[in-house]
């Protein structure tokens, strides 16, 4: 072999393999930000208002929208953080939140897939071949190795020589364009040009060839596969699966709300705790030094004076215990607001403050009418009851299962060039039509899909009517805990009252020697539990209007994270 030749053909490779770069190259696109835009059009066109604000929605590698929550992952040392901020760093960056996002992104990207089916098809492959070979059996251009052509495969290479034996070199291009697309009455069309040409170098059968064909398919079924309704079943599915990641995500922000602000207040409970214990060991701190007093002129005897010292390590002990149980908990919280644990900050004691002067006012409506409320506005139970509407489609796509298949096909091929130097056989037109007949003898197989789906269908039916009995069953038990704990805070807020004005009179009373140091050490004590039970009471009685809203769903979400009441 002469270097002229071994030129010729590795500039020819050369030129195939950057041919093909370029082509790559043009096509090269932005992937990533394609798939982003057709998913969330997809999204903005499920989201109804009614399912709530449209706001926080996108994951987190993509362009939020106007209205999403920006905050870094950082609080100030020793900084206060306060309900609202503590609200918008846990929608921007919970975990659970950020699963939920992408649980809804990859619902729509898997809808897209299944509309992109439904679209026309385009390909393009080119394909560049060299082949040295010595007493083998040659059979096509390209590597000459290839199955014969078929016009759904443009890869494959155009037999335009004789078989006979190779002893040399050859090369040679094959490249084919078409599209393939699926009809909604269940016909499929294929089309490709495909083009091939090689040169043989040396040997028995030197020479080129060059074959170009158009092909054409199509396969339309007459009976069972035509029906609209079960060619489009998957893609149905899909859109309506995307409503219901659509009605879920937003059910689960009004949840996730509702648990933020819940954690939130139980963490300031427990501070106040740790307070009023610090109080209380203050109070008797000073208790004790005016008993030693008194104790010091015979007013009262000493061992009420070891009794008091007691006391103050029992109230000791008690702040120790309520400091650990408060810094578990906010650590906890520091992990549901998406926070290292090592972050350092307080929580906003004005809103406890705020709840104890004002409160959050009952809802104005009775038992009854929250109930239809709910059963009118809730987005999981709007599911359940559209999940019948899917089995009953299943039930008649099993059924055309079990028709007759008659399927029509065409397949043309037409030779629009066929050239060559050697003694190859042109290759001719071809049209090929049938008819593919498959008779209802053997159905067990769709026979039993069909009996699975009605089944489905019953089970989907008993589904819907307990989770509209479990959604009433949650109201119900919600409007019973607000009212015990309306109820509750009433009593609870009294008995702190009485208490502060039993040990202010019991204590008044000792400083006159009128009452023992014991009486008072009790008032303080039911004093220190009033306090406890009245704080617990009111965020008791918050967290229970925010989930008798939440469970009724006509609690809504604002773009701040924040919640909105009684709002339809």
């Amino acid at each position: 072999m002469n270097c002229d030749s071994v030129t010729k053909k590795l500039t020819f490779l050369i030129i195939t393999g950057l041919v093909g770069l370029g082509l790559s190259g043009c096509a090269r696109r932005n992937y990533k930000a394609d798939a982003d835009e057709k998913v969330y059009n997809i999204i903005d066109y499920k989201w109804r208002d009614d399912f709530g604000t449209k706001a926080n929605y996108k994951i987190s590698d993509t362009v939020p929208s106007p209205n999403d929550i920006v905050i870094e992952k950082e609080v100030t040392s020793f900084g206060v953080l306060t309900l609202p901020q503590a609200v918008a760093l846990a929608t921007a960056h919970n975990r659970e939140y950020q699963t939920q996002k992408e649980a809804l992104y990859i619902k729509a990207l898997d809808l897209d897939l299944i509309r992109h089916n439904f679209e026309r098809l385009y390909y393009g492959r080119l394909k560049g071949t060299y082949a040295k070979a010595k007493g083998v059996d040659y059979v096509g251009a390209g590597s000459g190795l290839g199955p014969r052509f078929s016009p759904r495969r443009a890869d494959q290479d155009l037999p335009v020589d004789p078989q006979g034996a190779l002893d040399g070199d050859e090369f040679g291009v094959s490249n084919g364009f078409g599209f393939d697309q699926l009809l909604t009455d269940g016909t499929r069309i294929g089309t490709n040009v495909a083009l091939s040409w090689g040169r043989i170098l040396n040997g028995a059968f030197k020479g080129e060839s060059l074959i170009s064909l158009l092909s054409f398919e199509i396969t339309k079924p007459l009976l069972r596969g035509s029906d609209r309704r079960v060619v489009l079943e998957s893609l149905t599915q899909a859109e309506r699966d995307v409503l219901y990641q659509v009605r879920s995500f937003n059910r689960f922000r009004k949840t996730f709300v509702v648990m933020v602000v819940g954690q939130y207040y139980r963490v300031l409970e427990l501070y106040d705790v740790v307070r009023n214990a610090e109080d209380n060991h203050k109070s008797l701190t000073a208790l004790s030094e005016h008993v030693e007093k008194l104790a010091s002129v015979g007013r009262v005897p000493l061992l009420e004076v070891g009794r008091l010292r007691q006391e103050i390590l029992r109230a000791r002990e008690v702040c120790l215990q309520a400091t650990k149980e408060y810094e578990q908990a906010l650590d906890e919280f520091k992990i549901t607001l998406g926070l290292p644990t090592t972050a350092e900050f307080q929580l906003d004691e004005s809103v406890l403050n705020d709840l104890k002067a004002a409160g959050i006012p009952p809802p104005d409506f009775s038992e009854n009418e929250a109930i239809e409320t709910a059963l009118l506005h809730r987005l999981d139970l709007a599911n359940t009851t559209d999940a019948i509407f899917d089995s009953q489609r299943k039930v008649l796509v099993a059924a055309d299962g079990l028709r007759t298949q008659l399927d029509l096909s065409v397949n043309t091929n037409i030779v629009l060039q066929g050239l060559s130097s050697s003694d190859a056989k042109a290759l001719q037109d071809l049209f090929l039509s049938g008819l593919l007949v498959d008779l209802p003898f053997d159905r067990d197989l769709e026979q039993n899909i069909y009996r699975k789906t009605l089944i489905a269908l019953n089970q989907r039916l008993r589904e819907s009517d307990q989770a509209a009995d479990m959604v009433t069953l949650e109201v119900r038990q919600a409007y019973r805990d607000l009212t015990e704990a309306a109820e509750r805070h009433r009593v609870q807020s009294e008995g702190l009252k009485l208490a502060e004005k039993r040990f202010e009179n019991t204590f008044m009373l000792m400083k006159y020697g009128r009452a023992s140091s014991r009486r008072v050490l009790q008032a303080r004590d039911d004093l220190f539990d009033a306090q406890k039970a009245a704080t617990d009471a009111l965020v008791d009685f918050t967290i229970a209007t925010l989930e008798f809203y939440r469970d009724t769903g006509t609690l809504r979400v604002r773009p701040d994270g924040m919640w909105q009441l009684g709002a339809s």
